[in-house]
């Protein structure tokens, strides 16, 4: 944590399959930018792979996933393995429409989720709490 306090948090948002809706993301995004963040957005219809590959060039602390296509599972999975394939240390966070059971399913794999009506600075303080 003490690193922490002398380096700038970057975080990419990133928007998997075929889900157009982003007001989320970029509302996010656009938070943690103000709070002092360096923030990727990749924009849309990214594939797991393209997120993993510009999370390593970015050297990114976290990636956050905005997903209300119903495949939250089938992504934050996905990118998980990708991302221990690339022995990376990358937080993996997320928010969308994600129901109860599936939540605690991946909080159980260590992956936070943040529904919508979560305060943003809920969002920052488990970022600063993890990164």
């Amino acid at each position: 944590m003490a690193e922490r306090l002398n380096k700038k948090l970057r975080v990419l948002i990133a928007k998997p399959g075929l889900d157009g809706h982003n007001r989320g993301a970029l509302t996010v995004a656009k938070f943690l930018a103000d709070k002092g963040s360096e923030v990727i957005y990749s924009g849309l219809n990214q594939t797991p792979e393209m997120i993993v590959n510009t999370a390593i060039q970015e050297d990114v602390d976290a990636i956050g996933l905005s997903i209300l296509s119903g495949a939250h599972m089938l992504y934050f999975k996905r990118i998980r393995k990708l991302l221990r394939d690339h022995k990376t240390n990358i937080l993996l966070f997320g928010g969308g429409i994600i129901p109860k059971n599936d939540k605690k399913e991946l909080e159980e794999m260590g992956i936070q989720t943040f529904t919508p009506g979560t305060a943003l600075e809920d969002i920052w303080s488990y970022l600063i709490d993890n990164c």
